[in-house]
C-alpha cells in the first residue's frame, strides 16, 4: 500500500517565489503519485508564518485551483522552526510520512524519490544532506561549515550539512509530540528521538526568487539557540575558565608575596589594569551565557503555545 505523504512547506513573505516553486512542488507530487510511490490522498501543505505580503492570499488561491494543495496560517509570525513544527504536527494524524522543505526552491525536490524509497526500505527518518557547497561564496561556505562543527563540538547532535529538508514518519512524529520545549532547534531534536535513520545527498541550487530570510546574524542566533537548547557544555566551559583564572590568580599572589619578601617589588599599575580588564571581560561573558540559559528556562516554564493556527484552507473548502 502506498504511503500518504504530506509536504510541509513554511512560507514567510514569499509572494515572489511562491508562484514559481508551487508549480515545482505540485509537479513533483503528481510524479510521485503517478509512479505509485505515494497515495492520491497525499497533499502539499503550505504554512503561512504570519507573512506581511500576499503569501496567504496566494496559498488560498492555489488551494482552490489544485486539490493537492492545502494551507494553514499562523496567527502571527513565530519563526521558521515553529512554522515547520506547526505543519508536521497538523499533518501527523493525516498521513504516513511528512517531508519538510523550504519554499525558496533551493533544495532539490528530486531527492524526495530516494527519500520515499528509503522509508519503504525501513527508515523512519531520512535527512536531506547537501553533497557540496560549490554555489556558496567562500564566506558563506566557511560560516556554514563552522556552524555545524561548532554545534557538534558543543554537544548538539546534528547531521553535518543538513538543514530542515527531511522525511519523518508519523510513527516518529507521535513520539516527537512528547518533546514539549519552546526553544526549538529541530535539526538537533530529531536525532534525539531515535528510530532508524539514513541520509540522502543532493546538490543545492540558487534561490529561485526573492532574498534569503537567514542572513549571518540569524544563522549565528540559530547556532547559539541550538547550543543552549541542547547542551550544557558552555556552562562546563565557564566552570573550567573559572578554575583556570583562579589558579592563575593564586600563582600571581604567591609570586607577589615572594617578590615582597625579597624586596623586588616595582611600582606600577599597567599590569594590574590589564588583569582587571581581562577578568572583568571573562565575568561579563560568563554572566551573558548564564543569562541566556536562565532566559530559556524562563520561556520554558511559561508553557506558552509554540504555534497558533488561525486559518485552514481545507476547513473553508468543507464549509462551502
Amino acid at each position: 500500500m502506498c504511503p500518504c505523504l504530506y509536504m510541509v512547506i513554511p512560507c514567510y513573505n514569499e509572494e515572489k517565489v511562491l508562484p514559481i516553486t508551487s508549480e515545482i512542488f505540485l509537479n513533483k507530487m503528481k510524479e510521485l503519485v503517478s509512479l505509485g510511490k505515494v497515495s492520491k490522498d497525499s497533499r502539499i501543505m503550505f504554512v503561512n508564518d504570519g507573512s506581511r505580503d500576499k503569501t496567504w492570499e496566494i496559498i488560498k488561491d492555489l488551494s482552490q485551483k489544485e486539490e493537492y494543495i492545502i494551507g494553514i496560517c499562523q496567527s502571527r509570525n513565530r519563526g521558521h522552526q515553529n512554522a515547520v513544527l506547526a505543519g508536521i504536527m497538523e499533518a501527523k494524524d493525516k498521513c504516513d510520512i511528512t517531508i519538510s522543505i523550504d519554499c525558496d526552491g533551493q533544495d532539490d525536490v528530486n531527492a524526495m524519490n530516494k527519500m520515499v524509497d528509503e522509508y519503504l526500505e525501513g527508515a523512519e527518518i531520512v535527512y536531506g544532506v547537501r553533497s557540496k557547497r560549490d554555489t556558496d561564496t567562500f564566506f558563506k561556505r566557511f560560516t556554514a561549515e563552522t556552524f555545524y562543527k561548532l554545534l557538534n563540538s558543543m554537544g548538539a547532535e546534528v547531521v553535518y550539512n543538513h538543514a530542515d529538508y527531511r522525511l519523518v514518519s508519523s510513527k516518529v512524529l507521535q513520539e516527537f509530540e512528547n518533546f514539549k520545549e519552546v526553544n526549538l532547534f529541530l535539526r538537533g531534536m530529531f536525532p534525539m528521538v531515535g528510530f532508524k535513520s539514513t541520509s540522502v545527498y543532493y546538490e543545492r541550487a540558487e534561490r529561485v526568487a526573492g532574498k534569503s530570510h537567514y542572513p549571518l546574524a540569524k544563522m549565528l542566533g540559530l547556532a547559539f539557540d541550538g547550543i543552549t537548547s541542547l547542551s550544557i557544555k558552555p556552562l562546563r566551559i565557564i566552570t573550567g575558565m573559572g578554575f583556570v583564572v583562579a589558579l592563575i590568580s593564586f600563582l600571581g599572589i604567591i609570586k607577589f608575596l615572594l617578590d615582597k619578601f625579597m624586596g623586588n617589588t616595582v611600582a606600577g599599575w599597567a599590569s594590574l589594569v590589564c588583569i582587571l580588564c581581562m577578568v572583568s571581560g571573562i565575568q561579563m561573558v560568563c554572566m551573558g551565557i548564564l543569562g541566556e540559559y536562565i532566559g530559556k528556562i524562563y520561556m520554558e516554564v511559561k508553557g506558552r503555545p509554540r504555534y497558533i493556527i488561525s486559518e485552514r484552507t481545507y476547513q473553508e473548502q468543507r464549509d462551502q
